[in-house]
């Protein structure tokens, strides 16, 4: 049930961030300089040099910190994941803070752990963010909410905070008629950011079990005060436009209520005075202009050899939308045209692969070499075999898939440019994995590894830049650990990989059928997406 709260009842929540919070200038130590136009052909230019026409924009369109490559560890496994964010928690002293689109409705583990720090240490506080569709969708049975509303229950309201984000894109009639296994495709609160005192996992996991047992994906822990603290006040900022949960003696032991100190009028009151309040809200803090950037790190200035852009895609709360992260991989791919980088390469992975058309125009037009698309098996995808309309996505997924080896035989990219997919047993069987990761690596002419990297929650489609909100990091380095890392990351997820060409999806088996074209139409007509 969704009730308006009184003023009382607020008096403890966060107050909005201000747009006109002062701006902490740091040392960026930029590095990076063109090649010089009179340098020899033969020459190879250095890596600083290559990297330079990246960041000189990417420094326009999103605000960044400067590291040293060691301060980011590369995660591989979800066992490694779930380890790591459990002694994280385990160990937090001030604060901890996690936005996701759900935790699983029976992750008790989980919770005990956030219990026992949160017992032992009084001056621990704990924020959650999630989607309030995904997270009450099974609502009055257990859900999301009613398994982190006893949390509020034992350790009050100052100390814990659950917040879920609604979109304004589901109201009215739409809302009402709209199955709920489908409607999280007219918008989510879809960040992966896990915070605990001044370090941070960012990811595309979720918190249920499958993501910590048998779902791949990526995870990438940030040491830094600086960038810790900017996630903190994305997180912080959607937490004040989103529904309070509270606990209640109802069925279903939660109730959703909409704080008068929120930064903006509920969603499903009015649409459209909900967006105009977030943007005032939100363009400030992901503009590179005026952006809260702090200088919190110790790391000693001449040290910082890795430059990480924090990117968000807020399309559908900011009307113009300044939203930075297809702005970011767009420019990316568009200096990748460059004949310079003829002998680059990049790998681009999307567990539900369905790029926006732009990106796909854009891969498909680098000068790159050696370049690979990895995307989810049939077999590994979440959907397989799942009940109702939703399992009709891995024929549609296999659709798109198609679609895109159409385009690069068009664009004559099939020399330079492979599909594959990943699989790891059967969704559904013993020893079946499924697969989640997203992101890109670009490797520069000369290199083994890569140099770029794209880590985060997004899932580069349409959706993802319309609908859905997202937080990423554009890593740019020249630390050669780092790139190492990175390097073994891509290899790591090509493991179980096979390449795929449009003659397996000529075969009969792999065939969509017209009930999944048509589902596809309809969500589209509709004003959803994949």
């Amino acid at each position: 049930m969704l009730v308006r709260c009184a003023p009382r009842c607020a008096s403890k929540l966060r107050v909005p961030l201000s747009r006109s919070r002062p701006r902490i200038n740091h040392p960026q130590c930029r590095r990076f300089s063109m090649p010089s136009a009179g340098a020899s052909q033969s020459a190879t230019p250095s890596s600083t040099a290559m990297l330079a026409p990246f960041v000189n924009e990417l420094d326009r369109i999103a605000p960044s910190f400067k590291v040293h490559g060691s301060q980011i560890r590369v995660l591989q496994t979800p066992i490694e994941f779930y380890e790591t964010l459990k002694d994280k928690i385990r160990n937090a002293e001030n604060r901890i803070f996690l936005s996701t689109l759900y935790i699983g409705k029976s992750e008790k583990e989980l919770i005990a752990v956030l219990q026992q720090t949160l017992r032992a240490k009084p001056h621990v506080k704990l924020s959650i963010l999630t989607d309030a569709l995904r997270g009450t969708r099974e609502a009055p049975d257990p859900s999301s909410a009613s398994l982190l509303a006893p949390l509020i229950s034992e350790f009050g309201p100052d100390r814990v905070e659950i917040r879920m984000y609604h979109t304004p894109n589901l109201t009215g009639l739409r809302k009402k008629y709209i199955p709920k296994r489908i409607n999280e495709g007219w918008g989510l609160q879809h960040m992966k950011l896990y915070g605990v005192d001044d370090e941070i996992i960012l990811s595309g996991a979720n918190l249920s079990s499958d993501y910590f047992t048998n779902r791949q994906d990526r995870y990438h822990l940030f040491s830094s005060r600086d960038i810790t603290e900017y996630f903190s006040n994305i997180h912080d900022a959607i937490s004040s436009l989103s529904f309070l949960v509270k606990p209640a003696k109802s069925a279903s032991g939660f109730q959703l209520t909409w704080p008068e100190t929120n930064a903006a009028v509920s969603p499903l009151s009015d649409p459209k005075q909900f967006i105009t309040e977030s943007t005032s809200l939100l363009s400030g803090l992901i503009s590179p202009k005026t952006a809260p950037v702090t200088a919190l790190d110790q790391t000693p200035v001449e040290k910082r050899d890795t430059s990480v852009y924090m990117l968000a895609q807020f399309s559908q709360l900011l009307k113009p939308d300044t939203s930075t992260e297809l702005p970011a991989i767009s420019h990316v791919l568009k200096t990748l045209e460059s004949p310079v980088y003829a002998k680059s390469s990049w790998t681009f992975t999307a567990g539900y692969f369905n790029p926006a058309p732009s990106l796909t125009k854009l891969l498909l037009s680098t000068a790159s070499h050696n370049n690979t698309v990895i995307t989810a098996s049939p077999f590994a995808n979440g959907f397989y075999k799942s009940p109702g309309v939703s399992g009709l996505l891995p024929d549609a997924y296999t659709l798109l898939a198609r679609r895109f080896l159409r385009a690069v035989h068009h664009n004559k990219r099939e020399a330079s440019t492979v599909l594959r997919e990943w699989r790891k047993g059967t969704v559904g069987e013993p020893g079946g994995w499924t697969y989640h990761a997203k992101g890109l690596w670009v490797t520069l002419p000369e290199n083994k590894n890569p140099s770029i990297s794209l880590i985060g929650s997004s899932n580069y489609t349409k959706r993802s830049y319309s609908l859905d909100l997202e937080a990423n990091a554009l890593i740019v380095t020249e630390n050669e650990g780092l790139k190492r890392r990175l390097g073994e990351e891509q290899r790591w997820l090509k493991e179980n990989t096979e390449v795929v060409t449009r003659d397996d999806f000529a075969r009969t088996e792999r065939r969509v059928g017209l009930k999944v074209r048509i589902a596809m139409m309809l969500v589209r007509l509709s004003g959803g997406a994949l």
